[in-house]
């Protein structure tokens, strides 16, 4: 990873609300409203989406690293 910069997020996950959205806390970390139901992985993906078009940067470098199955996840950016 010479010459990458990688983040890591603290994102908490509202699946299946009316209205997608991020939101940033006071202490750096994001809130995730999604619109998809949190089945099959659809919210996940939804998640990678909508913070690779926050942070300008490719599907491909975003993952959740921890938490794929929880509310509660550690995403990580690379730029």
């Amino acid at each position: 990873m010479a010459g990458q910069r990688v983040v890591r997020i603290g994102v908490r996950v509202k699946p299946a609300s009316r209205r997608p959205r991020l939101e940033e806390q006071a202490d750096g970390s994001l809130v995730a409203h999604l619109k998809s139901p949190p089945v099959e992985g659809r919210a996940n993906q939804e998640l990678i989406e909508q913070l690779a078009r926050r942070f300008g940067v490719s599907k491909a470098r975003v993952r959740i690293r921890l938490g794929l199955a929880s509310r509660n996840k550690v995403v990580e950016i690379v730029y």
